[in-house]
């Protein structure tokens, strides 16, 4: 099974147990490697169903105060594209069997080669990569690299964005359409869109994948609204606030999972399509 198998059937198991799909992430590196090393291990023990490792950048256009300081952190220590990477190979080493997905950004990617970091994706474990940076007009040829390895390549949609572009995204996405909730950056908000519900349903008449919803997602109610009308639920921000202030970063990492999930619970998801094979 490849990368964007094992993320679809990611999706088909939450929806078997009636619920969205939990995507936690956090950047490698932050505070340092084996913190976060730690941390993730012990979100993947506890029950999330992907994990998003950001890979730290100097520029970091999409993300919010929050995400920019832990990044900025981890840069300072020397987090690199080649550490992210043996951070996901140390992960598998530990006995993570969650799908794995890179978020980062381009420039970094191109100067590690392309060819070489997709190679190195699948090498060390990872199942998908989300650059946000990266259009669908340019990509043509690093998805097609994605693809020959079975690594999804996921792309954003966000609700400034026209229903043409929107289904033209769809049909390059793979494992998940992510659907920006908010024009702006990454970071905890006080409320969800009041729209929010009207935008998923429009890509939802687009796109053939499962829906995951972040930017802005931070509390267990807010995570429950999505969990009622996406297939999946992208936390970022908040976790990383959590384990900022924790004595106990691990300890409060498998807090954070099992107050969303139970969040999560059962609920009446969205009729769709069967997922892809």
């Amino acid at each position: 099974m490849n990368g964007i198998e094992r993320i679809t059937q990611t999706f088909e198991n939450a929806r078997t147990q009636q619920r969205a799909a939990l995507i936690l992430y956090y950047p490698a590196g932050y505070p340092d490697e084996q913190t976060s090393l730690a941390v993730l291990e012990t979100l993947a023990q506890n029950g999330t169903d992907v994990l998003e490792v950001g890979m730290p950048f100097s520029d970091p256009l999409a993300d919010g105060p929050t995400i920019q300081h832990a990044t900025q952190t981890a840069l300072s220590q020397g987090m690199n594209t080649r550490r992210c990477l043996e951070t996901v190979r140390l992960l598998r080493r530990r006995g993570v069997k969650q799908p794995i997905v890179l978020m980062g950004y381009l420039n970094p990617v191109l100067a590690y080669g392309m060819e070489r970091f997709v190679r190195d994706c699948r090498d060390a474990g990872a199942d998908g990569v989300i650059l946000p940076d990266f259009p669908p007009e340019e990509s043509a040829g690093f998805r097609a690299l994605c693809d020959a390895e079975g690594l999804a390549f996921i792309s954003l949609v966000s609700p400034a964005t026209s229903i043409e572009r929107a289904r033209q995204i769809a049909e390059t996405t793979r494992g998940f359409l992510y659907l920006v909730s908010l024009t702006g950056v990454t970071g905890a908000r006080d409320a969800l869109p009041p729209d929010l519900e009207a935008f998923v349903d429009r890509m939802r008449a687009v796109a053939q994948t499962p829906l995951a919803v972040g930017f802005g997602v931070s509390t267990p109610q807010q995570a429950r609204r999505v969990s009622r009308i996406a297939d999946g639920v992208i936390i970022g921000s908040a976790l990383i606030a959590r384990v900022e202030s924790a004595l106990n970063p691990v300890q409060d990492a498998a807090g954070f999972v099992s107050q969303m999930l139970t969040a999560l619970g059962t609920v009446e998801l969205p009729r769709s399509e069967s997922l892809p094979a």
